[in-house]
């Protein structure tokens, strides 16, 4: 059997705000990367789907009606289309007005900023194959033009192999991590298919074991969505390298 890959160090943050700002600003807008950048943070996870003009923008959901006043598929609407839409109310009234912004706007603020970005491919399915080409080729036409290499480079991820695949061929040289609840027990082999750099998984799934074994095998280690200090604490013992929470409240970036 040959040996165990050494650990590689993590580069990147270790404590991430979900979706932004976790639950404390609208997901996936330009006032949650705000509200987590107030709390000390300078590393966030978005969502990244694509509209119908081929242009990425940052939302979960497929449809538009949980976190917008539209209706109907993101798919079926162009980015400047969904641009008009009040993507805040729904939050509370001081947020009325905040719009949908494009993953080229998220990037851009985020470096004024100083956010350092995991940027999560949420493809339609069928369109999982564009969907991570698009994402990818956005990120590093950014990172390019702004000088931004290295670690500083955002990590995209994905539960889609087809998109990472898509990604991995667009940019290369943009760090990949493959996204699951639990680990499969293949993980192995599914991450070096992907030439992944990193497993992300639900915490509540994951045990001590499974976290030494992808450690020593080479790969990174994130956990989602983590919100309680103690267990966060816990994961880090194991050796998990990031953690992405809600409670940015809770969890203070150190």
């Amino acid at each position: 059997m040959p040996a165990a890959a050494p650990a590689r160090p993590w580069p990147f943050p270790r404590l991430l705000a979900h979706r932004g700002g976790g639950t404390l600003a609208p997901e996936n807008t330009i006032a949650a990367l705000d509200a987590g950048w107030r709390y000390g943070y300078r590393a966030a996870e978005v969502d990244a789907v694509l509209a119908a003009d081929d242009v990425p923008v940052l939302l979960h959901d497929a449809g538009l009606e949980r976190t917008s006043d539209g209706s109907g598929l993101v798919a079926q609407r162009t980015s400047q289309e969904l641009a008009e839409l009040d993507a805040g109310s729904w939050f509370g009234p001081a947020y009325a007005g905040t719009r949908i912004p494009s993953l080229l706007q998220a990037l851009c603020h985020c470096r004024a900023r100083g956010i350092w970005l995991n940027v999560e491919i949420k493809p339609v399915p069928g369109c999982e194959e564009r969907t991570g080409s698009r994402v990818a080729q956005v990120v590093a036409e950014h990172c390019r033009a702004a000088g931004v290499a290295g670690a500083h480079m955002p990590l995209l991820s994905s539960f889609s192999h087809a998109a990472l695949r898509s990604a991995r061929a667009a940019a290369p040289e943009l760090a990949r991590g493959l996204l699951c609840e639990e680990i499969p027990s293949n993980w192995r082999e599914a991450a070096q298919a992907l030439d992944a750099f990193s497993l992300h998984c639900d915490h509540h799934h994951l045990t001590q074991a499974q976290a030494g074994a992808i450690r020593a095998a080479g790969f990174g280690l994130l956990c989602y969505t983590v919100n309680d200090p103690a267990r966060a604490l816990l994961l880090r013992n194991w050796g998990v390298d990031a953690i992405c929470t809600d409670r940015i409240d809770q969890l203070t970036p150190g």
